[in-house]
């Protein structure tokens, strides 16, 4: 039921950012961009639209994230595992996105970013599903010339 509802809503309004793929039990997210910094974003934008519509989440307020890893798939759970603690311990809903300082080396994959949202106020922010967890299970990362794509699934 739920995939069905993204998928619809979410088909237009997101097309080439975003797209919700089929899963039977959990969400599928398949999140492009033209730099690994714009999938990264998109990734965290399907993250925040699964739990509510994001054109009611206001970007009011502006908090700053560093996330590193040893690997592209761990910084992408870093990054997405970051935003939902934000959200579990403070409240903190998301709308807008922006990656900066990309650095790759063989040690560390790192960036910075910032986030701009506010917290959430159930009379504006319609609950759809609680995201429990971000997942490794079926996580792509391709990067091409002119294409980034992301598929990570998240635990509902």
């Amino acid at each position: 039921m739920y995939s069905v509802f993204c998928v619809d809503s979410a088909a237009a309004k997101f097309a080439g950012r975003f797209e919700f793929l089929e899963h039977t039990a959990d969400v599928y997210i398949r999140a492009h961009g033209k730099t690994m910094e714009e999938a990264y974003e998109n990734a965290a934008l399907a993250m925040f639209e699964v739990m509510t519509d994001t054109d009611k989440v206001a970007p009011v307020q502006e908090e700053t994230l560093e996330v590193e890893a040893e690997d592209q798939y761990a910084l992408l759970y870093n990054w997405l595992e970051a935003l939902l603690v934000k959200f579990e311990t403070e409240g903190m809903m998301f709308s807008r996105f922006q990656i900066t300082g990309w650095k790759e080396t063989e040690e560390v994959f790192r960036f910075k970013a910032k986030a701009w949202g506010e917290k959430f106020d159930p009379q504006r922010h319609a609950q759809r599903v609680g995201v429990k967890a971000v997942t490794y299970h079926r996580m792509v990362v391709i990067r091409e010339r002119d294409v980034a794509v992301l598929e990570f699934i998240l635990d509902i």
